[in-house]
């Protein structure tokens, strides 16, 4: 492009007046800086633009296809000046999340339907990894905000408590039925069983370890799994006795596609709610987002 922005503005402007005077007038600058720059215009695109009339000025055949492009290109940084425009009103940005597959899908997901529902300006990326993960991305600044079990010593972090979940142990009848088969009372369903499991890393199966050891409860064959979906599909099959939120598994207990074991000592529940950092002023985008799940809860 041999001419600067300012020429084209001149053009368009002209072009949209069909008055030079009208154009200085709305330009702020003189009749014969407009006519200086047209005729500039005119000379490096190699061609009349303009022809006179008793009111003005009007496009040529060459004009008019220039201007057509012109327009659209104003148009485009109209728009673009707009949305900047709503950006710095309404806080437009990136929500960077931090959660796991688990808690994404039962705990995060309601709230972000009615969350971008209001704000369809914030753009909102999530990453699924453990809690323990998602607390480091938190920590390096790759993430604004986390859903997380409660951190046992949160260093510079707001913990703001969300519901408190609940682990139960679960199986079918079958498979209930089999372990009874072979004599094995109620009492030590869980030390015969084959037990499933989050896996080592996962911050509910540290949660889980430490449960079973404090109330002296061995176990003998295990499977560890990733997912606490995949974890209730296992379950839904009888591959074993599963160690599942009872939020989860509301409606198969309901339907008796699962059976709740009954325990001793019932799981302690645990707290789960948004982790963010309070080192750094918050985005726009991240207050919003706090402000909404805050005004959210019961």
């Amino acid at each position: 492009m041999n001419q600067n922005l300012s020429s084209y503005r001149i053009f368009y402007t002209v072009a949209n007046t069909g008055n030079i005077s009208k154009a200085a007038k709305e330009l702020y600058i003189s009749q014969p800086a407009i006519s200086k720059s047209i005729q500039k215009l005119e000379e490096n695109v190699g061609c009349r633009l303009f022809t006179r009339s008793s009111r003005g000025v009007l496009l040529t055949e060459e004009g008019q296809l220039l201007y057509d492009h012109v327009r659209a290109a104003f148009e485009t940084l109209s728009i673009g000046e707009e949305k900047l425009k709503r950006s710095i009103e309404l806080g437009i940005g990136h929500l960077k999340l931090g959660v796991s597959s688990t808690l994404c899908k039962y705990l995060l997901l309601p709230y972000l339907k009615e969350f971008i529902r209001r704000n369809p300006h914030i753009s909102i990326s999530i990453t699924c990894q453990s809690t323990n993960e998602t607390l480091k991305l938190l920590e390096d600044d790759k993430i604004d905000i986390g859903l997380v079990g409660k951190p046992d010593s949160p260093k510079q972090i707001q913990f703001d408590f969300l519901e408190e979940i609940e682990d139960i142990f679960v199986a079918t009848k079958d498979y209930l039925r089999n372990l009874c088969a072979r004599s094995v009372p109620k009492s030590a369903i869980l030390s015969s069983a084959t037990l499933m499991l989050l896996d080592k890393n996962n911050m509910t199966r540290r949660f889980i370890d430490d449960y079973l050891q404090e109330n002296e409860i061995e176990i003998r064959d295990t499977i560890s799994i990733s997912d606490m979906d995949l974890l209730i599909d296992f379950a839904r099959i009888g591959v074993g006795v599963a160690c599942v939120i009872r939020n989860f598994v509301r409606a198969d207990l309901s339907a008796g596609t699962l059976i709740e074991i009954p325990l001793k000592t019932p799981i302690p529940t645990r707290e789960v709610g948004f982790v963010y950092k309070t080192g750094t002023r918050p985005s726009k985008s991240l207050e919003a987002f706090i402000r909404f799940y805050r005004e959210s809860k019961p």
